[in-house]
């Protein structure tokens, strides 16, 4: 039996002020631009100010890329277009700067925390710093066995809700959530047809590296044979998590509901991060307005998920890459959104009037 109550965040999590939000939008108005000239970017800098609660938004300074790493044992069944047990491989090269996701950050001048929490590889070879909230080495196959024991889950959970403090508490003022994984979309495809009540093949994707037709075709079968062990613990979101997620998951869906009780605003990446968000949504309705989708990957499960949540992607790349990548393909368009709110100048006229 857990310990965790998930049913606190439904009294934890408050939607994001809509008196500001109805400023932000008075404050709009009268800015020399018409309203509805700026498109999308109107709509970011109110959703931003709503969450910090201030008209008009301050700037975006301290934004922080969080990646949760794992390996999973449905890899093995020849899902994936990379070997089960290699997410470490990506890590290192996330780390060394190497990846997509650490080019952006780069240039973005943003940093990134990797935190590994199932790794299939000897945490001494990884920086303490990233093995430190390791819950287990790699996770069970899902189409014939649970991921993850249930004490196994609420740790993972828990130290997804401890790393969302340790941000808020440094001062992110966003962060550019993602993921690290080999098998890691197959997880995420079992959850959202599991939530959303659909087939394997409406969910099953072709991954960050392509998959062929004979793997796509395996893909979708584990996912069928995992969804068949996922309905009888719908109900219990933990209890997914433990059955068809995975560590990272389950640290991941932690995060974004303690991110959204400290008021920390989160840029969803992929298809992985989509799916641990439609597992937040379960556990708190009002949780998804401290999210935004920065992309879409093209993964059919994730358009599936953001549709759900009735969340419109920022950018149509179609960055199926995972890592934050696509996130931070968004971040410039956030940061932007907040300097034309707070910088643009109110029209002549009612300027004389005030």
């Amino acid at each position: 039996m857990s310990s965790l109550n998930l049913d606190d965040f439904t009294d934890l999590i408050e939607r994001p002020d809509g008196g500001v939000r109805r400023d932000a939008e008075e404050h709009r108005a009268r800015l020399v631009v018409p309203p509805g000239s700026l498109g999308r970017l109107d709509d970011l800098g109110e959703w931003l100010a709503a969450a910090q609660s201030s008209v008009p938004v301050r700037p975006v300074e301290r934004p922080r890329v969080v990646l949760f790493a794992g390996d999973h044992g449905i890899a093995r069944r020849e899902v994936s277009a990379r070997s089960a047990g290699t997410a470490v491989e990506l890590v290192r090269d996330v780390l060394e700067g190497g990846r997509p996701v650490s080019v952006l950050a780069r240039r973005l001048d943003v940093p990134v925390r990797v935190v590994d929490m199932a790794l299939d590889c000897d945490p001494a070879s990884l920086p303490e710093d990233v093995v430190r909230h390791r819950v287990r080495r790699g996770s069970g196959c899902i189409d014939v066995e649970d991921a993850l024991t249930l004490e196994e889950a609420e740790a993972a959970f828990r130290a997804g809700m401890a790393v969302a403090d340790e941000e808020a508490d440094s001062g992110t003022d966003l962060v550019v959530l993602g993921d690290v994984s080999v098998g890691g979309t197959t997880a995420a495809g079992v959850l959202v047809a599991a939530l959303c009540g659909t087939d394997a093949s409406v969910v099953t994707g072709r991954g960050g590296l392509p998959i062929d037709d004979l793997a796509w075709m395996r893909k979708c079968a584990a996912i069928r044979d995992a969804l068949r062990r996922a309905r009888p613990v719908l109900g219990d979101q933990l209890r997914l998590l433990a059955t068809v997620g995975g560590a990272d998951l389950a640290a991941m869906t932690g995060f974004l509901l303690q991110s959204a009780v400290r008021k920390l605003p989160v840029l969803l990446d992929g298809v992985v991060t989509a799916a641990c968000a439609l597992v937040a949504q379960r556990v708190a309705f009002r949780a998804p307005d401290w999210w935004l989708a920065s992309h879409a990957s093209g993964e059919p499960g994730q358009a599936k998920a953001l549709d759900r949540m009735a969340l419109e992607p920022v950018l149509p790349q179609g960055v199926a890459v995972g890592e934050g990548a696509g996130g931070l393909l968004a971040l410039p368009l956030v940061r932007a959104a907040a300097a034309l709110a707070a910088e643009l100048p109110v029209r002549q006229e009612l300027a004389k009037e005030a």
